[in-house]
């Protein structure tokens, strides 16, 4: 009996699924050799920015006077001889984590789920994502001479304040923030980011000094998230947009404490730590792009 029309319809939408399938598969496979090393050259590049915003804060601590943030330290490449050349290589490295964190969030390869935990999880990377995208362009903007940068915390806080309720989203955001500074704290606590680690091709040692040095810079990233967090929910609270900090005014903040170079050194240090821990991720860091 000869097949119906809808059948060999059916037959050949099946078919060209299928293949369509099997072409998306093979692009990603042949992608994934350059996105995983996009994804190492950013872990490399976000660690070069967070040992240079901590050597920014030392600065700061024993009373340089820099500015201890994201832009600061971008700035401080600049001025380097070839800075334009070291900050177009960091805009790329920046490009290429924003990249894997979307991966991440998007099309999940590390097989995180969809349930409450790992959607998350996945939402945090896309954040991450479009954050670090963001901060490529500032620093992208400021390598080819346009000054880099969107506004202060305090400004963005008061354009969103202006809107239907935009103290409400800053609000919320505060207290994500915080939320994620808690975070911070627990992933120091288990040291949990060693199952992302290809630990079978490390020392015993550098095992050792791996999770020291990651407990301590997620300590710092908890302390800092904590302020910027609290500070973004004052600035809802009181209806004051200058109550909102970012980086660098979460760091201004700590040193005008009791014992505050003290406190700020210490928290430097840690910042310092989590960059270089960013550089172990480069080289050891489980990346599956497809």
């Amino acid at each position: 009996m000869s097949r119906s029309r809808e059948e060999i319809s059916l037959s050949q939408d099946g078919s060209s699924t299928k293949e369509a399938r099997q072409q998306a598969e093979k692009a990603a496979r042949k992608a994934s050799p350059w996105i995983e090393r996009l994804a190492r050259f950013g872990y490399l590049a976000y660690g070069v920015v967070y040992v240079l915003v901590g050597f920014l804060a030392v600065q700061a601590a024993i009373g340089g006077g820099k500015t201890a943030s994201q832009e600061g330290a971008l700035s401080t490449v600049l001025r380097a001889p070839l800075g334009k050349v070291l900050l177009g290589l960091i805009v790329v490295g920046l490009l290429g984590y924003a990249m894997w964190r979307l991966i991440q969030g998007v099309r999940d390869p590390e097989n995180e789920g969809k349930d409450a935990r790992g959607i998350v999880k996945r939402a945090d990377h896309v954040v991450n994502g479009l954050f670090h995208g963001a901060l490529a362009l500032s620093a992208g903007q400021l390598a080819l001479g346009g000054g880099g940068g969107s506004g202060s915390p305090d400004d963005l806080a008061a354009q969103l304040m202006s809107q239907p309720f935009g103290r409400w989203l800053i609000l919320a955001a505060g207290a994500i923030i915080i939320v994620a500074g808690l975070y911070q704290f627990r992933k120091a606590y288990k040291a949990d980011f060693r199952d992302e680690i290809k630990s079978g091709e490390m020392s015993a040692s550098r095992k050792r000094w791996t999770t020291r040095v990651g407990r301590v810079g997620y300590v710092a990233r908890g302390v800092v998230f904590g302020v910027i967090g609290v500070f973004l929910a004052l600035a809802a609270l009181q209806t004051d947009p200058q109550q909102a900090r970012g980086l660098g005014g979460a760091l201004q903040t700590l040193a005008q404490q009791p014992f505050g170079p003290y406190v700020l050194g210490t928290v430097a240090a840690g910042l310092i730590a989590y960059g270089v821990f960013m550089f172990v991720m480069a080289r050891y860091r489980r990346i599956r792009p497809a």
